[in-house]
């Protein structure tokens, strides 16, 4: 279920999700000093029983990757990532896309910082 700044998932165990899987993310963009706007992200919930909660930051020109970032937080607190289970309600998370966006201000063909990019 999609509100402005909050996703909740909830998926049970079926013939396509082998897992139990309920979160909440939870976003905002907030103004650091240094680097300017960045995405906020917490993700709460439990897979298989198991709590987890994690907090996280992008750069306002890698916002567009959060759902990269979710499914990294997804697989270390024991999620399988092929079955995507943040994924499978992707109305919602296009509606979390376009909210970030226009939170951010955001406009195809805005450049990227390279030095934002992981690994580099």
């Amino acid at each position: 279920m999609f509100t402005p700044g909050h996703v909740h998932r909830e998926l049970l165990p079926d013939e396509f999700n082998r897992q139990k899987f309920i979160c909440d993310v939870y976003y905002d963009v907030r103004e650091d000093p240094k680097e300017g706007q960045m995405l906020h992200m917490r993700m709460e919930g439990e897979i298989d029983g198991k709590s987890f909660a994690e907090e996280c930051e992008l750069h306002r020109d890698m916002a567009f990757d959060f759902m990269n970032t979710l499914t990294q937080v997804v697989v270390r607190n024991g999620g399988y990532p092929r079955l995507g289970p943040v994924l499978r309600a992707h109305d919602e998370f296009d509606a979390m896309f376009k909210d970030i966006r226009d939170k951010l201000g955001l406009k195809p063909g805005d450049p990227i910082d390279l030095n934002h990019l992981p690994g580099l």
